[in-house]
């Protein structure tokens, strides 16, 4: 069990410490962008002071915030995207859980059964148990390499 984090001796509340330091760790932004953000909701705090809060209160988020286990009563969903890589279309197939998190991409040059097959045999093999429901946007592949 973790212990619980302490806020005292600090002049924000607990609840705007914990964004802005769940903002800096879950998304890819700068200190500034984080100052700016808050900036935005009326809340006037310093980059450094982002900063100092990430050095402090960062690793017990982000114990709390590492991918869990999986487990058999996980919802995956299912899609592929169109990219162009060097002016050739390409498509990103992603696996995603419930909640959010991305469990598996490949890029493939074509959108087919095999495509499909190669995403879940992957999925599998790194998640070690299927899921309880697969969500896709009833791709004909993904049935096929689902049976």
């Amino acid at each position: 069990m973790t212990n619980p984090v302490s806020y005292k001796r600090h002049r924000f509340p607990p609840e705007i410490i914990a964004h802005a330091v769940w903002l800096y760790f879950r998304f890819p932004l700068s200190l500034r962008l984080v100052e700016e953000m808050l900036l935005e909701r009326g809340i006037v705090v310093s980059y450094e002071t982002v900063r100092r809060w990430a050095l402090k209160f960062g690793p017990p988020y982000a114990r709390r915030l590492r991918r869990k286990t999986p487990s058999p009563r996980d919802i995956w969903h299912l899609d592929e995207v169109v990219i162009t890589i060097a002016g050739k279309k390409h498509w990103l197939w992603r696996a995603v859980d419930q909640d959010g998190y991305v469990l598996n991409e490949i890029v493939q040059t074509r959108r087919n059964t095999k495509s499909a097959k190669r995403l879940l045999k992957r999925l599998l093999k790194k998640q070690g148990s299927s899921p309880r429901r697969m969500i896709t946007d009833k791709l004909g592949s993904y049935a096929a390499a689902r049976r």
